[in-house]
């Protein structure tokens, strides 16, 4: 296990702490036992959330803003989808499982887009994979809203899971690489929620687009394919971000040209981390667990258990959705004076103590605790993005941040189906509306119990990079490439970089 021995704290000491992301090898034992004294929180000076912010200059704020945009209108264009499946069984003549089949397309494929479009990006740049990825969302937004037949709608919304797949490392890149290590996590909070923004912006604009014209649900989709056009006019008019630009132009400098020298990086990152990759992989499986298994079949339980009318599910979701905007914010900014680690688990117990309220509760006060279990939720959420780009090899970045999720997501994926076949298991009492009636409360509470477990051991045993830096000086696999490829001086090389706060480097290729 390739393990890092050293750490600065803030305060000057030099406790023993494996990141398990640098050259020294460790024992697993030796490892292990560092587990729990590197959760101790830091407690970082940190700016309060609103000076964090000003933190950023402007170009920085361009990049965040353009991000986010992308990210939301990602979440926009798949919600489509969720939001209009009575509309599409009905024209396709089709049962709602089968509409149901686009979504799990969508699912299954991402990971295709992220391995592609990461491997570009990490290639060619944060930029053009970005356009791309946009022009793709409005080509297939459209062909979806044109399709006459069931069979051109899979074709279209399967290639949308790539397009998919491919924008959230790319998003986390354009703005986390150069973001002010103060505002890193507040930084990271607001960029997650834009899943959640994309999903309120979604219901809105179903409301107001299905079957208000003659055209019925087709409106929704022809409209989706129109923010992006803006979007790419907006990314077109920023540079790549200087971490990037950095790192290109060391490649620049060595043997062999740019494509052989990222070439080797990514041979030297997959080598020296590949245990780490695999462990992301797991992390964001916990993940996406979470949040699946928090939400999918969440509206069913208030329709069908608790009896709810259609407006107040909907406030409920809103609701619930303003909680996870809060929660993924402020959270994302506390980690920065906690520590990553410590963040993800606190805000994970709390929610699971909150999982009786949010499913055993049946009047109209769930609403509260749905905003405080969302805030929980997506207040974990809200570290990953830059608990991902710390973690991440600095050549293979981008992949390895859309990789990690998407493949979690592809496991995950199965979660509401799990939810419904062990909810067969307690049948309810049948009623006026509803013939067949399942104790969905119960079976979100234990699943749920359960993912926050794993998630919770997962995070406690996972390594944590608080503070690392983006730059190619601060890359010890370039230096091991400069090394190894006898190219021009890296500049500053990073000697070691830490769990909990700042870096030490020397001078020298």
């Amino acid at each position: 296990m390739d393990l890092e021995a050293h750490e600065k704290h803030p305060d000057g000491n030099h406790p023993s702490s494996p990141d398990g992301n640098e050259v020294e090898h460790m024992s697993i034992g030796s490892y292990l036992r560092t587990r729990l004294p590197t959760l101790v929180p830091p407690m970082n000076p940190a700016p309060n959330p609103f000076k964090a912010l000003t933190l950023l200059n402007r170009q920085q704020w361009l990049f965040f803003t353009v991000a986010f945009l992308g990210w939301s209108w990602d979440a926009f264009d798949f919600f489509t989808v969720s939001l209009t499946t009575s509309q599409l069984a009905e024209a396709f003549d089709k049962s709602i499982s089968d509409i149901t089949w686009a979504i799990t397309l969508v699912l299954m494929l991402r990971s295709v887009g992220a391995i592609t479009f990461g491997i570009a990006s990490d290639r060619w740049g944060r930029k053009w994979p970005f356009i791309i990825n946009n022009i793709l969302f409005i080509v297939l937004e459209l062909g979806t809203g044109f399709s006459q037949t069931y069979q051109q709608f899979l074709a279209c919304r399967a290639l949308f899971g790539i397009s998919m797949g491919g924008l959230y490392g790319n998003a986390a890149a354009t703005a986390l690489e150069d973001c002010p290590l103060e505002a890193r996590g507040i930084v990271s909070g607001l960029l997650q929620q834009g899943y959640a923004f994309g999903y309120l912006l979604a219901a809105a604009f179903a409301r107001g687009l299905v079957d208000t014209t003659p055209h019925g649900w087709r409106p929704l989709y022809w409209f989706g394919a129109c923010p992006p056009v803006l979007i790419i006019i907006f990314r077109l008019c920023l540079p790549e971000t200087q971490a990037f630009r950095q790192r290109q132009a060391t490649r620049e400098d060595a043997r062999g040209g740019v494509t052989s020298s990222f070439l080797s990086e990514g041979k030297t990152a997959l080598k020296r981390h590949w245990l780490l990759l695999v462990y992301l992989v797991l992390l964001m499986a916990g993940f996406n667990f979470m949040s699946h298994g928090s939400q999918d079949l969440y509206p069913t339980l208030l329709k069908s258990q608790f009896s709810f009318s259609a407006n107040a599910l909907t406030v409920t979701q809103v609701v619930a959705n303003l909680g996870a905007l809060t929660g993924g914010t402020l959270c994302g900014w506390a980690s920065q004076i906690f520590g990553r680690r410590f963040s993800i688990i606190v805000i994970s117990i709390v929610g699971g103590a909150l999982l009786y309220l949010y499913t055993f509760v049946t009047s109209t006060n769930v609403i509260a605790a749905a905003f405080f279990e969302q805030f929980c939720v997506q207040g974990a959420w809200g570290v990953i993005p830059i608990h991902l780009m710390e973690l991440s090899p600095g050549a293979i970045r981008t992949f390895t941040v859309g990789t990690a999720y998407q493949l979690g997501n592809l496991v995950s994926s199965a979660s509401s189906t799990i939810e419904a076949t062990i909810g067969e298991r307690f049948p309810l009492p049948p009623t006026e509306t509803a013939k067949y009636r399942y104790d969905y409360g119960k079976v979100i509470c234990i699943f749920m119990g359960c993912v926050y477990g794993y998630t919770i051991l997962a995070t406690f045993f996972g390594p944590e990079r608080l503070g690392h830096q983006f730059d190619v000086a601060h890359d010890a696999d370039m230096a091991v490439v400069v090394v190894h490829r006898g190219t021009t001086t890296v500049g500053e090389d990073a000697e070691s970089d830490v769990e909990k706060g700042t870096s030490v480097t020397r001078l020298g290729g």
